[in-house]
């Protein structure tokens, strides 16, 4: 089983440490290397030099006793007979053992070797150069010998460059482990603001943080997201309270009816009550279906739009009712919007229903443009309608005085949908000033070629 943070910051600092450790292992074990080279490149430097001017002045016999020493007894020079005897040195190395037991042979006349004292941190090691001067078998050898630094020899330079390898590690880890915390603070706002909100409660939303990054984004979806989800709840919840209040009626009506029949056959005439019952049925089905109509429209449900030609579509709803004088109409030409065709013969339809259930003589139809609007108005001659209640007619199941009863017909809901209906499709239906009646005005956004 893979064992791994759950954290995406936890994550990210482990990572972020392991690649540290070993980048910065690799540059240690390349500074360790080229160091020990270069010291010990410069020390060999130093040591062949003296060794070769010692053995230089064996041959010609001019080397001076004791040794000179040049390099203020930093090197120590030696002559050594068969033997294993000191036969000259500089000052310094002067009563001393020979430096080195190597003894070269007359095929490899030089050497260079590292003779160490001692282990740990008490140790020393020592860089030496070994020269046979000729190769005759009594020939003497020069040995010239340098100390090599301490941190060298005890692993000092290991261990500084393995510290600084691990501080420098827990210091990305630090700030990869501060920087992710903070990249990661929105986030973690954003959850813990998304835990809090329940279904009784859809009106919080996330915080948003400034710019056009990832999170900026996040945070805008979440909230228009929830945005949907508020309105389809509120919806959803309309839609029960509405079918609880309207549904109840008739079918109180439809009960009170058919359990009288029931008790008292012989006085009930069977007709009336099949006909009462018919009329319930019909309302409850009228009722139902716009109730359904406006919870579809209400969650996006929209069907695939189309080019439409409102002008068009209108004349075609206008003679399908086979008006007799019929409404005054003026109809500009080549209106085209893009919708839904059903929806918005139903919006139109309820339009003209609305008009001519209130018109006191003649309603009247007009499409026209209006800059990148389309404008579809429909009049009536009416009592019309008081300003402050222009709004509220557009509600479900509100009737503003005995004229607009349910005994005046309808369900109470064809201007509420027609509104819905409008607002699906990018436009407004509203009421506007007349000298008489009422005048509803849709206005919707001509298809885009048309602009």
């Amino acid at each position: 089983m893979r064992m791994r943070p759950r954290s995406i910051r936890a994550r990210d600092t482990l990572v972020a440490a392991v690649l540290a450790a070993l980048v910065l292992g690799a540059i240690a074990t390349a500074v360790d290397l080229s160091m020990r080279n270069t010291v010990k490149g410069d020390l060999l430097q130093q040591t062949q030099l003296a060794a070769r001017r010692a053995s230089g002045g064996v041959r010609d016999g001019t080397l001076a006793t004791p040794i000179p020493d040049d390099t203020g007894g930093r090197v120590l020079v030696q002559v050594v007979g068969a033997g294993g005897h000191v036969l000259d040195s500089t000052p310094a190395a002067a009563g001393r053992p020979p430096l080195s037991r190597l003894w070269p042979s007359a095929n490899v006349r030089v050497r260079d070797v590292i003779e160490c004292e001692g282990k740990g941190p008490g140790g020393s090691c020592d860089l030496v150069e070994v020269i046979r001067v000729t190769t005759a078998p009594d020939s003497v050898v020069v040995y010239a010998s340098k100390p090599m630094p301490s941190y060298l020899v005890t692993g000092l330079l290991e261990v500084l460059l393995g510290a600084a390898v691990l501080v420098l590690t827990a210091l990305v880890a630090w700030v990869t482990w501060r920087v992710v915390g903070r990249t990661l603070g929105p986030v973690e706002a954003i959850r813990a603001q998304l835990a809090e909100i329940s279904a009784s409660d859809l009106s919080r939303r996330v915080p948003e943080t400034p710019g056009e990054d990832e999170i900026a984004q996040l945070a805008r979806t979440a909230n228009e997201t929830l945005d949907r989800l508020e309105r389809a709840v509120a919806r959803q919840r309309q839609f029960a309270s509405d079918a609880s209040h309207e549904l109840r009626t008739p079918i109180a009506g439809l009960r009170t009816n058919l359990e009288d029949a029931a008790m008292h056959p012989d006085d009930t005439d069977l007709h009336d009550v099949v006909r009462s019952a018919l009329r319930d049925t019909d309302r409850l089905e009228s009722i139902v279906t716009d109730l359904l109509l406006l919870a579809r429209i209400g969650t996006g449900g929209m069907a695939a739009q189309e080019p439409i030609d409102l002008a068009e579509l209108t004349a075609a709803e206008i003679d399908r009712r086979a008006y007799g004088a019929g409404p005054r109409v003026e109809l500009a030409r080549d209106v085209t919007v893009r919708g839904v065709r059903m929806q918005l013969v139903r919006l139109l339809g309820n339009l003209l229903d609305n008009a001519d259930r209130y018109a006191g003589g003649v309603a009247a139809v007009e499409v026209a443009r209006d800059g990148h609007d389309a404008l579809l108005t429909v009049s009536d001659d009416g009592g019309g309608i008081a300003e402050e209640d222009r709004e509220r007619v557009f509600e479900r199941f509100t009737r503003l005085d005995s004229a607009r009863s349910r005994g005046a017909g309808g369900t109470g809901l064809g201007l509420a949908i027609a509104r819905e209906i409008a607002h699906a499709h990018g436009g407004t239906l509203r009421i506007e000033d007349a000298p008489k009646g009422a005048r509803f005005v849709l206005r919707l956004p001509l298809q885009h070629d048309q602009r």
